[in-house]
């Protein structure tokens, strides 16, 4: 039994009740039997009042108390008809509380959609919202430009990719939230409980316990509930207003970027691969109006990207097989900037500032060891040969900065830094961009390791592989952590560094399914169901950054790096440069003002001037031009105190003091329903349809990637034909062009080549011999098995043989020789006698045929299987099923009287 499990929100659901003094919003949980009232005055013209009514109600009780506030409030004493309490809106859940010139406005999500499932924690994304207008309309003051400041703060489209779960922390990675989950039981008996939770027990009546003569005592589980990391919460300020003024339950965090989900049949296995997204809140911008970092180490565009890939047959968290992957992307912590004013599509890069000892870089790399430990890799993607300086600028910066941080830091926490020309090698016919990707991929998979909460399968004994015990990462009793980071950056931080990350996604892909036993060697090969999955995930997820930062989708995709995009995708790419370049110019100032007020970077104020009045918002995100430091960092010890110490381990994750501080518990029962994550997922309460589940309806790699064609591999790890799948990733080639493709699975692909054997700079283009220049690497592209045949006209023998061997791996026409034939006579004569074939102690297996092996087991053999030996659990569970369906119900249990309780007490009590 878990010591610990992660808290439901209370109010899924709520309702907001009108009459003309207050706002009653009455929120409930899922299955509406347990409710909460918020009373919100709307008398007040510019002041927020809220009252919690800390009583939690059942759903008799808030039936009367909303007829009795419709009867107090009707003009009449028992008059019909107009009703003093009308039903406003419904929704599920608040956004947040914002105020401009008049009075607050509530902002509620009024459409979900379910975007994703994990451990049965449900990730929804917004739909759609409403914002209303608090205040009574008899006490409103008006002002002219309030208007004007609702429309702005309406620009941001609370519909486009943002995300909240009522159960989840989306805020923080995976490893996070799980390893909070398995700290050890005396920590949270020094958890204080939590204040709300203590006023609800004294305020609950008291009632009598029938199970107190059972001597039955109550199994306690600590209901964890810890704060958000407020860098990636969109939604901060305007909850902040409320905070400590509600329950916990009604407040409910958002995140923005990206979220999606696929499903990978391994022969019917599922695998659920989750992509998540999250795009920081701090220094938030668009993309040619943020660059660069502030004073307090934010960068522009960061965002970290999770991937998550867990055995979807087994739900828990505690039972279930889950592993994660983290990186990040960010613009170079530098002050740095590009002047639009000239309406050049590339815009001259300028220094804004000097930073002889790296003070901003090491307030960011500072953040990043706290929060993801050591090593930090820096993988920086810019040019490095240009006519005219414009990136080099960058990487002349950067670079002496991570020297100069690094002779302060021990030398096994140091950062390391890969500067590598990506654009430059895309240009190049000699070299394969996406086989130098994938060897940075492999080493620096193999330097962070990657998260997982299984200790070793037997499997990986049976199947040993070099590179997993190569692996990197922090070992513990129950699996392994992940420690560091792979930050990609380029200027944009959108084309270049998608691709990049996608090719260390894809490594870290397949170490995550070699650790969870589902392949026999931690590499995965293009052109299978996986890969083609992963890439389209990858896509989605790039397009979207990019849509929300530069205002047009990518522009380079995975398919241009690997030279095999159709014609059609170069008309598509200039489209998508023009569309990048008017939002750039046109409408990104209008989208950083709405940015602005949203996250209430900017506050709007009588004595201010308004927002569409300002010159610039440098000062906005520059805390430190509007008040003097009270005291300096130091320029050698840049980083927080304590961090040190724990590394390679994040300091979040550490169970200390000051971590410990950001952490509630509560203590409830093992079946109450604020932990009960099988309730809140298969809501057994409400009639469901199979096929509207998410789980159906999610993509599938049987369904939308794996071939039609009868008598094919279904393994999702085999290598297809481009005429195989709908979804082609190769271009069409005429008959005369067309070579046969082995089919093999990821385990069989060749090795790929020594990190010796292909040099890491981008100087030693010379050293790379091919023999074609637009041949692409055997990794990334079909092998071809067939060569082709100089004269055009061939005989129907000729093609009849092919016809044969391609199916079959050999050419049936031929006569066989004499090896192969001994082995088909020995095989029928072992068929002919298998019938007189009587096993026993002196049994010579040699007088048939010489035998090997073929089992782990001594006791099996070709000829007789033992049966398996089951335990005595398993077969009372049988013997109690078989006598239920006869009648004869047997005796109670201590577990069935427990769960009996919990029933009586939820139901009448």
């Amino acid at each position: 039994m878990p010591h610990s499990a992660a808290v439901i929100s209370g109010i899924q659901r709520m309702v907001l009740y009108e009459t003309r003094a207050r706002y009653f919003l009455v929120g409930s949980n899922h299955a509406q039997t347990r409710h909460r009232v918020l009373k919100i005055d709307r008398t007040e013209p510019k002041d927020l009042v809220i009252i919690d009514d800390k009583h939690v109600y059942n759903q008799q009780e808030v039936r009367e108390l909303l007829g009795r506030l419709d009867l107090g409030n009707r003009t009449k004493i028992g008059q019909k008809g107009s009703s003093g309490l009308s039903r406003a809106v419904s929704a599920f859940g608040i956004v947040g509380f914002v105020r401009f010139l008049e009075g607050y406005y509530i902002v509620l999500i009024t459409k979900r959609r379910k975007m994703a499932d994990i451990g049965g924690h449900s990730i929804y994304k917004i739909e759609d919202t409403s914002m209303i207008y608090i205040p009574n309309d008899s006490v409103r003051v008006t002002h002219p430009d309030e208007a004007r400041y609702v429309r702005i703060f309406q620009n941001v489209d609370l519909s486009s990719n943002f995300y909240f779960s009522y159960s989840y922390d989306l805020s923080h990675s995976l490893q996070y939230n799980l390893t909070l989950l398995q700290r050890p039981y005396e920590l949270w008996s020094s958890v204080p409980i939590s204040s709300n939770d203590e006023i609800h027990r004294k305020s609950k009546q008291d009632c009598f316990d029938i199970f107190e003569d059972e001597g039955l005592p109550t199994q306690v589980v600590y209901g964890v509930r810890n704060e958000p990391y407020y860098k990636y919460v969109w939604n901060a300020k305007l909850l902040e207003r409320v905070k400590d003024i509600v329950h916990p339950d009604w407040l409910m965090y958002i995140i923005h970027g990206f979220c999606g989900q696929s499903k990978l049949l391994i022969y019917g296995h599922p695998v659920h691969i989750t992509l998540i997204a999250r795009r920081s809140s701090k220094f938030a911008g668009t993309r040619f109006l943020k660059r660069g970092a502030n004073c307090e180490g934010d960068v522009a565009n960061e965002v970290e990207t999770e991937q998550i890939v867990h055995d979807a047959s087994v739900m828990s968290f505690t039972a279930g097989s889950y592993s994660s992957y983290v990186q990040v992307r960010g613009s170079v912590p530098l002050y740095w900037s590009q002047d639009i004013s000239t309406m050049m599509p590339k815009p001259p890069i300028r220094l804004d500032q000097a930073d002889p000892y790296a003070h901003v870089a090491g307030l960011h790399f500072d953040q990043m060891l706290q929060r993801f430990g050591s090593p930090i890799i820096i993988l920086n993607l810019v040019k490095k040969r240009e006519k005219r300086k414009h990136e080099k600028i960058l990487s002349e910066e950067l670079y002496p900065a991570v020297i100069n941080l690094n002779q302060f830091l021990p030398p096994e926490h140091g950062i390391e830094y890969i500067a590598w020309d990506m654009a430059r090698y895309t240009k190049s016919k000699l070299c394969n961009v996406l086989d130098r990707l994938g060897m940075i991929a492999e080493n620096v998979v193999k330097r962070t390791g990657f998260f997982i909460n299984r200790s070793e399968f037997y499997c990986h004994t049976l199947r040993p592989d070099d590179r997993w015990e190569d692996a990197g990462g922090y070992i513990t009793a129950s699996g392994r952590l992940q420690t560091g980071v792979l930050r990609t950056n380029c200027v944009d931080c959108l084309d270049r560094t998608n691709t990049a990350q996608f090719m260390v996604g894809k490594c870290a892909l397949a170490y995550q399914l070699y650790a969870l036993g589902m392949i026999d060697k931690p590499k995965l090969q293009f052109d299978t169901d996986c890969v083609r999955l992963f890439e389209e995930l990858y896509e989605d997820h790039g397009d979207t950054l990019s849509l929300q930062y530069g205002g047009s989708q990518l522009v380079h995709r995975v398919k241009t790096y690997r030279k095999i995009a159709p014609w059609t995708q170069h008309s598509k790419d200039i489209m998508q440069t023009l569309s990048r370049y008017y939002s750039n110019a046109f409408s990104d100032a209008d989208r950083q003002d709405s940015i602005n007020l949203f996250l209430q970077v900017y506050q709007p104020s009588e004595s201010k001037p308004h927002l569409w009045e300002l010159p610039t918002d440098f000062y906005l995100h520059q805390s430190s031009t509007m008040a003097l430091p009270q005291e300096r960092r130091s320029y050698t010890l840049w980083w927080t105190h304590g961090i040190l110490a724990y590394l390679p381990v994040p300091y979040d994750e550490v169970p200390c003091e000051e971590t410990m501080k950001k952490v509630e518990a509560k203590r409830v029962n093992r079946f109450d329903e604020s932990i009960d994550i099988y309730t809140e997922f298969f809501k057994p309460y409400e009639i469901t349809s199979f096929d509207d589940t998410f789980c159906i309806a999610m993509t599938n790699s049987a369904r939308e990637f794996m071939p039609k064609t009868v008598g094919l591999d279904p393994s999702p790890f085999t290598v297809r034909k481009p005429e195989e799948t709908g979804k082609s990733v190769l271009p069409n080639k005429s008959n005369k062009e067309e070579a046969v493709i082995q089919r093999k699975t990821a385990a069989s692909a060749p090795p790929a080549p020594s990190e010796e054997a292909m040099s890491s700079s981008s100087e030693d283009d010379s050293e790379e011999d091919r023999d074609d220049d637009a041949s692409v690497s055997q990794r990334s592209t079909p092998i071809k098995l067939l060569t082709e045949s100089v004269d055009s006209t061939r005989t129907q023998e000729d093609i009849q043989q092919q016809h044969n061997k391609e199916p079959y791996g050999l050419n049936l026409s031929e006569f066989l020789d004499e090896k192969d034939l001994l082995i088909y006579e020995s095989f029928a004569h072992l068929g002919e006698n298998q019938h007189r074939v009587e096993k026993n102690e002196d049994f010579n297996h040699s007088n048939i045929l010489g035998l090997e092996a073929v089992s782990s087991f001594p006791e099996d053999s070709v000829f007789e299987v033992l049966a398996p030996q089951v335990d005595t659990d398993s077969r009372d569970v049988f013997e109690r099923h078989v006598l239920t369906g006869q009648g004869q119900l047997r005796a109670l249990c201590r577990e069935d009287m427990l769960m009996y309780r919990e029933y009586v007490k939820n139901r009448y009590m």
